[in-house]
């Protein structure tokens, strides 16, 4: 039942340990809330994690909106207190912590390696996202045509990607999709 305590604790605990596993933002570990919301608890559907994924990217404001639209999901109001909460605090205290540090080696030269490195893991963790996204909202193959030409346009051009988001909510008004 939504608001159960035990949602709310184990809404919390995911968000806990996945603040700390966030290198490069929430979209990072993406793959993992998916996973443990849908397939470890079926507490809903990937089609649904993919509709509160885009709820949560065309919301102005952070990325870690789609922490606070699963706890909301899953656990009512608290759950979403609990889960924004938990998301943010930790990596905000070790973020803090380490950017300290980090600051007193800006004059090493292997600061610039381990930047450089960086990088691809977490283009790599984005893309990771992307493919689970994609899959979820994957219903039948007229939603894997509107998916490929939007990814396709936004690459290609530059439109905002709200807008690809507006034809397919339109294609959906109307039944295509």
């Amino acid at each position: 039942m939504k608001g159960e305590p035990s949602h709310i604790v184990s809404v919390g605990l995911q968000f806990l340990l996945l603040s700390v596993l966030a290198v490069g933002g929430v979209n990072a570990v993406t793959p993992e809330i998916q996973r443990h919301v849908v397939e470890v608890h079926h507490w809903m559907t990937g089609r649904e994690f993919s509709e509160l994924f885009a709820v949560a990217q065309a919301t102005p404001g952070p990325n870690m909106l789609i922490a606070t639209l699963v706890g909301w999901k899953v656990a009512g109001a608290w759950g979403a207190v609990v889960a924004t909460v938990c998301m943010c605090g930790p990596s905000s205290v070790i973020v803090y912590a380490v950017s300290r540090a980090w600051h007193g080696f800006r004059d090493r030269p292997w600061r610039a390696v381990i930047q450089a490195g960086m990088a691809p893991v977490v283009v790599g963790l984005i893309g990771a996202s992307g493919y689970i996204l994609a899959k979820g909202a994957a219903a039948d193959w007229r939603a894997v045509v509107v998916s490929a030409v939007s990814a396709a346009l936004i690459w290609r051009t530059r439109l905002n990607p709200l807008w690809m988001l507006a034809g397919a909510a339109g294609l959906a008004l109307v039944g295509v999709v």
